[in-house]
Protein backbone atom coordinates (compact mmCIF):
# COMPACT_ATOMS: atom_id res chain seq x y z
CA UNK A 1 0.00 0.00 0.00
CA UNK A 2 2.92 2.46 0.62
CA UNK A 3 3.90 1.76 -2.81
CA UNK A 4 1.01 3.06 -4.08
CA UNK A 5 0.86 5.97 -2.09
CA UNK A 6 4.50 6.97 -3.21
CA UNK A 7 4.02 6.56 -6.87
CA UNK A 8 0.55 8.50 -6.43
CA UNK A 9 2.38 11.15 -4.50
CA UNK A 10 5.48 11.23 -7.58
CA UNK A 11 2.71 11.12 -10.40
CA UNK A 12 0.60 14.26 -8.69
CA UNK A 13 4.21 15.45 -8.13
CA UNK A 14 4.90 15.57 -12.19
CA UNK A 15 1.78 16.61 -13.19
CA UNK A 16 2.12 20.06 -10.72
CA UNK A 17 5.08 20.49 -12.11
CA UNK A 18 4.19 20.06 -15.72
CA UNK A 19 1.27 22.60 -15.06
CA UNK A 20 3.52 24.97 -13.24
CA UNK A 21 5.98 24.72 -16.40
CA UNK A 22 3.45 24.87 -19.07
CA UNK A 23 1.46 27.64 -17.51
CA UNK A 24 4.69 29.86 -17.28
CA UNK A 25 6.00 28.88 -20.66
CA UNK A 26 2.28 29.65 -22.10
CA UNK A 27 2.29 33.22 -20.26
CA UNK A 28 6.04 34.67 -21.26
CA UNK A 29 5.77 33.07 -24.62
CA UNK A 30 2.26 34.21 -25.57
CA UNK A 31 2.79 37.93 -23.89
CA UNK A 32 6.30 38.39 -25.74
CA UNK A 33 6.19 36.15 -28.85
CA UNK A 34 2.73 35.41 -29.65
CA UNK A 35 3.27 32.02 -29.46
CA UNK A 36 1.82 29.57 -27.44
CA UNK A 37 4.07 26.41 -25.86
CA UNK A 38 3.06 23.96 -28.94
CA UNK A 39 3.80 26.73 -31.16
CA UNK A 40 7.36 27.23 -29.82
CA UNK A 41 7.34 23.55 -29.91
CA UNK A 42 6.70 22.99 -33.52
CA UNK A 43 8.94 25.53 -34.30
CA UNK A 44 12.13 24.17 -31.87
CA UNK A 45 11.66 20.88 -33.12
CA UNK A 46 11.76 21.69 -36.77
CA UNK A 47 14.65 23.80 -36.21
CA UNK A 48 16.63 20.90 -34.29
CA UNK A 49 15.39 19.38 -37.34
CA UNK A 50 18.55 18.29 -39.81
CA UNK A 51 16.39 19.35 -43.00
CA UNK A 52 14.06 21.50 -40.99
CA UNK A 53 11.33 19.50 -42.24
CA UNK A 54 9.13 16.67 -40.73
CA UNK A 55 6.00 14.57 -41.95
CA UNK A 56 2.79 15.43 -40.35
CA UNK A 57 3.06 12.29 -38.42
CA UNK A 58 6.54 12.06 -37.33
CA UNK A 59 5.36 15.91 -36.04
CA UNK A 60 2.42 15.14 -34.30
CA UNK A 61 4.38 12.24 -32.54
CA UNK A 62 7.34 14.30 -31.84
CA UNK A 63 5.44 17.31 -29.92
CA UNK A 64 2.55 14.61 -28.44
CA UNK A 65 -0.67 16.19 -30.18
CA UNK A 66 -3.02 14.20 -31.83
CA UNK A 67 -3.09 14.54 -35.53
CA UNK A 68 -6.19 16.35 -35.59
CA UNK A 69 -4.79 19.01 -33.15
CA UNK A 70 -1.77 19.52 -35.01
CA UNK A 71 -3.14 20.04 -38.25
CA UNK A 72 -5.15 22.97 -36.53
CA UNK A 73 -1.66 24.30 -35.12
CA UNK A 74 0.19 23.69 -38.39
CA UNK A 75 -3.34 25.92 -40.26
CA UNK A 76 -2.38 28.53 -37.62
CA UNK A 77 1.42 28.73 -37.90
CA UNK A 78 0.89 28.50 -41.82
CA UNK A 79 -1.72 31.31 -41.72
CA UNK A 80 0.75 33.62 -39.75
CA UNK A 81 3.65 32.58 -42.30
CA UNK A 82 6.21 30.65 -39.89
CA UNK A 83 5.84 27.23 -41.67
CA UNK A 84 4.65 25.68 -45.64
CA UNK A 85 3.48 22.47 -45.89
CA UNK A 86 5.17 20.68 -49.20
CA UNK A 87 3.99 17.42 -50.67
CA UNK A 88 6.38 14.54 -50.40
CA UNK A 89 7.88 13.63 -54.06
CA UNK A 90 8.28 9.88 -53.87
CA UNK A 91 4.74 9.50 -52.02
CA UNK A 92 2.43 12.10 -53.35
CA UNK A 93 -0.02 11.41 -50.28
CA UNK A 94 2.71 12.85 -48.05
CA UNK A 95 2.92 15.69 -46.67
CA UNK A 96 5.94 17.64 -45.05
CA UNK A 97 5.55 20.59 -42.84
CA UNK A 98 8.74 22.91 -43.59
CA UNK A 99 9.77 26.10 -41.32
CA UNK A 100 10.27 29.57 -43.24
CA UNK A 101 12.89 31.74 -42.79
CA UNK A 102 10.14 33.71 -40.83
CA UNK A 103 9.65 30.88 -38.14
CA UNK A 104 13.23 30.86 -37.88
CA UNK A 105 13.19 34.00 -37.02
CA UNK A 106 10.63 34.04 -34.60
CA UNK A 107 11.98 30.94 -33.23
CA UNK A 108 14.74 32.35 -32.42
CA UNK A 109 13.74 35.39 -30.93
CA UNK A 110 11.40 33.37 -28.54
CA UNK A 111 14.43 30.83 -27.41
CA UNK A 112 16.01 32.78 -24.70
CA UNK A 113 12.62 33.62 -23.07
CA UNK A 114 11.84 29.36 -23.41
CA UNK A 115 15.19 28.44 -21.79
CA UNK A 116 15.09 31.42 -18.93
CA UNK A 117 11.45 29.81 -18.35
CA UNK A 118 12.12 26.25 -18.33
CA UNK A 119 15.52 27.55 -15.95
CA UNK A 120 13.56 29.72 -13.57
CA UNK A 121 10.70 26.88 -13.40
CA UNK A 122 12.23 23.30 -13.91
CA UNK A 123 15.62 23.83 -13.10
CA UNK A 124 17.80 20.40 -14.21
CA UNK A 125 18.46 18.29 -10.78
CA UNK A 126 21.74 18.10 -10.38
Amino acid sequence: MDDDVDVVESWRHLLARHATTWCALDRELGEKHGLGVSDFEVLDHMCESEHGKYRVQELADTVHLSQSALSRLISRLEKAGLVCRDHCMEDRRGVFVRITDEGRARRAEALPTHRAVLRSVAPVPR
